[in-house]
């Protein structure tokens, strides 16, 4: 791989871990577009690096404080004696579905639906649900209302989205919506929950890496680090972007973008 292929494809990681439009299907498709050899496990793990630095950056005080609150909290003997730590608890919630089904499914969703088609009807699926949830959500709750129901609910959501196509971001605040939650809260719910995962997606990959006796051979490092990089980079300004574009704006351009990408993937599968 070069080094050209690497920051493309770190960039569409950055910009698509966190948007509602699915990494996975983008990091499937762009190669099968272009007719590049997939990047392999190594790249893999490289690129849930520069995502993992990213929203770990922007959310660095965000986990500091809700770190020192929990462990205040547990000391106190006041585990749910505020909002912050109360937070805590629920992302813990929120996170257990998609450990589990992580563990659980993975080698099964990679056997069997990873494939075209499949993007294909998960975009067009998903596209449709989260414009319904729009219109049919409240928008009414802030994330210091949010329940051990809705945070259970949304991790489910998470669970979900191993299956490539569905979209992480796209399903957990498709779900907050469904729930009432305000598009702000929904998404800012959805990055803060999307942390333990990256970071734990990115840990499990290379720790089989390492375990198969590949974790240093071979390694182009400019190329790594260019695909991690552009994944950190690209990720930071994508989130703080979409937290600003959701306080005055509907997630509709994403609905139509991620119709109009099955459509096209669509016609080349039909195509051959």
């Amino acid at each position: 791989m070069e080094i050209f292929s690497a920051v493309i494809l770190g960039i569409i990681q950055g910009l698509t871990e966190f948007l509602p439009v699915s990494s996975s299907a983008h990091l499937i498709l762009v190669p099968w577009f272009f007719g590049w050899e997939p990047e392999g496990l190594v790249f893999d793990v490289a690129l849930h690096v520069g995502t993992a630095l990213a929203v770990l950056a922007f959310f660095a005080r965000d986990w500091v404080r809700l770190a020192r609150e929990t462990v205040l909290g547990l000391r106190e003997g006041a585990p749910l004696g505020n909002p912050d730590r109360k937070l805590a608890w629920l992302l813990v919630v929120g996170t257990i579905p998609a450990a589990v089904a992580g563990l659980w499914l993975e080698e099964l969703v990679e056997a069997r639906l990873r494939s075209p088609l499949i993007t294909v009807f998960t975009l067009a699926g998903l596209a449709l649900l989260l414009w319904y949830a729009e219109r049919r959500g409240r928008q009414s709750r802030p994330m210091a209302r949010y329940s051990w129901g809705d945070a259970a609910w949304i991790g489910i959501g998470q669970a979900i989205a191993l299956v490539p196509g569905v979209s992480r971001s796209g399903v957990t605040m498709t779900t907050a919506l469904l729930r009432d939650s305000d598009r702000v809260s929904a998404a800012r719910f959805s990055f803060l929950l999307s942390t333990p995962v990256i970071v734990g997606a990115g840990m499990l990959q290379a720790c089989r890496l390492l375990g198969a006796g590949d974790g240093g051979a071979g390694l182009e490092w400019p190329v790594l680090l260019a695909g991690v990089a552009a994944a950190a980079v690209t990720g930071f300004l994508c989130i703080k972007f979409f937290l600003r574009y959701l306080e005055r704006r509907s997630f509709t351009p994403f609905v139509i973008y991620r119709l109009l990408l099955a459509a096209v993937v669509l016609a080349f599968y039909l195509k051959g």
